[in-house]
């Protein structure tokens, strides 16, 4: 039986790759940590959660794509530049045509509006990305401490990468979404760090506007259907908790 803790107190880590407008699954693994990790110095990958999500549009789930320039196959996310500087006008556009009648739209949009404003001269992706779920994050009430994978000296090995930030950041609890199953347990980071790993599930039905709700939407979704302003409510929806 491994020994965690000791006296040490439980910190929450979780290290991820930023997407675009990530679904509320995303900022509730977020919300679930003390520190939330960029991971954006891996390769980006093309047609990925990266640089699009979906957004209900006609009753349906539709993609919302940020065009970026892909350069070589060794491309970092966070060397990954947007080649339409047009962005921003487009995708509030898209978002005002298919949330103009949500029942969020009124009290909600104005915020998601400011937020693709203020990155209209920014041609990042990660930088884009980030800031969008940082902001998001702040508007809901999630409290997270965000870093970046930048900020810390890492050797060469994947596992070994995530054992350093943990062991940098002071965190004894891994906490990871489902798909790392096929490469990580708890054996491979060792006896200081405890791996939990996070379900995504008991998320509340709101009035969506689709004829089949569906879960795996941009929390841009949530925003513009849910019209009550308290942030923390609209956290505890996710759950079913109100």
């Amino acid at each position: 039986m491994k020994l965690y803790f000791n006296n040490k107190k439980r910190k929450k880590i979780a290290i991820s790759q930023s997407n675009y407008i990530p679904w509320k699954g995303y900022f509730d693994l977020i919300n679930s940590v003390d520190v939330f990790v960029f991971y954006d110095v891996v390769q980006y990958t093309k047609n990925d959660w990266r640089n699009r999500n979906k957004l209900i549009s006609a009753g349906k789930p539709a993609w919302l794509t940020l065009p970026v320039f892909k350069k070589s196959i060794q491309q970092k996310i966070n060397e990954t530049t947007i080649s339409d500087p047009r962005w921003v006008t487009k995708h509030l556009k898209t978002i005002k045509q298919n949330y103009s009648k949500a029942s969020g739209f009124e009290k909600n949009f104005s915020f998601i509006e400011s937020l693709y404003n203020s990155l209209s001269n920014e041609t990042n992706l990660s930088t884009v990305n980030t800031k969008i779920i940082i902001t998001i994050c702040r508007y809901l009430g999630i409290k997270t401490e965000f870093r970046f994978a930048e900020e810390f000296d890492l050797p060469q090995c994947r596992i070994k990468k995530l054992i350093s930030i943990c062991d940098q950041i002071d965190a004894n609890i891994y906490v990871s979404g489902p798909s790392a199953k096929s490469y990580l347990n708890e054996d491979l980071l060792g006896p200081k760090i405890k791996l939990e790993w996070f379900k995504y599930e008991n998320y509340s039905l709101y009035n969506q506007l689709s004829s089949d709700f569906c879960h795996q939407v941009s929390i841009i979704d949530l925003l513009m259907c849910c019209s009550d302003h308290t942030h923390l409510k609209k956290l505890q929806l996710w759950r079913g908790q109100i």
